[in-house]
């Protein structure tokens, strides 16, 4: 008489599936699920001149918005609720050759809001299919054949209906909530359009600074050397944007990538950077988009941050 056997699988092979079957769980949550779980962050900040009243700034960053992706559109239409004092955007808010349309569906209740913002690379050209994995092996490079976009008409939009101002290696002074505030920026440094060098003229040109009144810096990618420039020029706060927080982090770890030399510890979030003698808060957002050929975010939800400026001791 014969005994039926039962065969086991081969432990390798059980491990192998057990991968695969998480691998495709996590696709499923990132591409499926988690991109579109829109969050807002708030934070606090010790930043301003002592005696100061808290100043609330939006910051908004890498939208890269295109025209059919109408729940980020309707969210970001949801943020003028927060009634803040001041809007930052750090940039890339163009992710299709008609994303313009999006983002005026989703800015136009934010008309009348005191806003700054900079350009990313993706508010000039737009994004080419690529191998997501790319983005893994460091900072990508530039376009070879770039499809242009128009970045003139978004400006326009921004400064002439929003009421926006152009920090574009440039320098301005706004007054926000009855307080006024000096701002400077620099273009992309990820593709090196940033011109450190013009800001020392640009915020001299602004007239004599009040000891109350405080100075933010705006960037889109937080490079190092950007973020050295202004410390030493004086910022009281500096915030950026580009890295997407890593986009597709380790639970427990944090990013992977930052797509820029910033330490991965800072790819997103409130911390602080000290350069010189000097120590200030660096707010980088881990933005709300990503590009249309890597539709995936992974224990990095989609956000804003709702940053609050408080008085120094």
């Amino acid at each position: 008489m014969r005994v039926a056997s039962r065969r086991t699988a081969h432990p390798a092979l059980i491990a192998l599936g057990a991968v695969g079957a998480v691998g495709a769980a996590a696709a499923v949550w990132g591409i499926g699920i988690e991109r579109y779980l829109f969050t807002v962050r708030e934070v606090t900040a010790p930043a301003l001149p002592a005696g100061s009243a808290p100043i609330r700034i939006l910051h908004l960053s890498d939208a890269h918005m295109a025209p059919w992706q109408h729940r980020k559109q309707d969210w970001l239409a949801s943020l003028a609720e927060l009634k803040p004092d001041l809007i930052v955007n750090t940039g890339d808010n163009l992710g299709h050759l008609d994303g313009l349309a999006g983002i005026r569906r989703a800015f136009d209740p934010l008309a009348g809001i005191p806003g700054v913002f900079v350009h990313g690379s993706n508010d000039v050209t737009a994004p080419s299919p690529r191998n997501p994995l790319r983005y893994f092996l460091g900072p990508s490079k530039k376009h070879h054949e770039p499809t242009p976009l128009d970045t003139a008409a978004m400006d326009r939009y921004f400064t002439d209906e929003l009421g926006w101002t152009d920090l574009n290696n440039s320098a301005a002074r706004l007054t926000v909530a009855g307080t006024v505030v000096d701002a400077f920026g620099v273009n992309d440094a990820h593709r090196d359009w940033d011109r450190l060098d013009v800001l020392p003229d640009a915020i001299g040109a602004l007239g004599p600074r009040d000891a109350s009144t405080p100075l933010l810096g705006v960037t889109h990618a937080p490079y190092q050397r950007v973020l050295n420039g202004f410390t030493d020029l004086g910022a009281d706060a500096i915030l950026g944007g580009h890295t997407h927080g890593g986009q597709v982090c380790l639970p427990g770890y944090g990013a992977l990538v930052a797509n820029c030399d910033i330490p991965l510890k800072q790819a997103k979030g409130l911390s602080t950077w000290s350069h010189g003698r000097r120590t200030v808060p660096l707010n980088v957002s881990a933005g709300c988009g990503h590009s249309i050929y890597a539709p995936v975010r992974f224990a990095c939800r989609p956000e804003a941050t709702l940053l609050t400026l408080t008085a120094r001791n």
